[in-house]
């Protein structure tokens, strides 16, 4: 049994929001009763109808997008930078599951499959996530163990998996360097890399 204005989300017809207004304005039915009550919950076997016209079930798709830099991680963007969603062919309402910064590459998880994005995107549940950071110059050995000891960033210890450094360019002084988070703070991984004195000038996530 799930909440029926999560049912009506997860179709891809609108959002939530815009699903428990629908559900407040008397347009949303169940088994041919109008439904007002927020947070009624329905079964796989219940007929919906959403203004008349039944609701149909949105097959789940999911994209692993490499995404390139100069694109917002968003659904929309108000300055009309061009976002994650435009790169995919589809007709389904689908979203990033976390996010990367405007500059930054690497892998992305896209999908309408809400409830397997929660799982994802919840700190609790500890999914790891790697980086590989370029950065202005060469990484102190003590600086590594700062991070290893953790960082607070909005109040919050954040102590990651793993840094490691993985190259070292003596040509120009800079280095690339692993790092393994499982939180999902923006600009996390260059807010940290700047708290020990460093500039992020490249970040690809594996």
């Amino acid at each position: 049994m799930e909440r029926l204005q999560k049912v009506i989300a997860a179709s891809g017809l609108t959002s939530r929001r815009k699903a428990e207004e629908l559900i407040l304005a008397g347009k949303v039915k169940v088994n041919d009763k109008i439904v007002t009550e927020l947070g009624t919950k329905v079964s796989g076997s219940d007929r919906i109808e959403v203004n008349n016209k039944i609701l149909e079930k949105e097959s789940k798709e999911y994209y692993l997008l490499n995404k390139p830099r100069e694109v917002i991680s968003s659904v929309n963007d108000e300055k009309g930078r061009k976002t994650v969603v435009e790169l995919i062919e589809t007709s389904s309402r689908i979203y990033p599951v976390g996010r990367l910064d405007y500059d930054t590459t690497g892998v992305l998880l896209l999908t309408n499959d809400g409830e397997f994005a929660n799982i994802l995107t919840q700190p609790k549940n500890k999914i790891e996530k790697e980086y590989i950071a370029k950065l202005n110059k060469m990484i102190k050995g003590e600086d590594i163990h700062k991070l290893e000891k953790g960082i607070k960033l909005d109040g919050q210890l954040i102590i990651p998996k793993r840094v490691k450094l993985k190259k070292v360019n003596k040509e120009n002084n800079t280095c690339m360097v692993q790092i393994i988070l499982c939180e999902g703070k923006n600009h996390e991984v260059k807010r940290l890399f700047e708290s020990v004195g460093y500039k992020v000038d490249k970040l690809k996530n594996l």
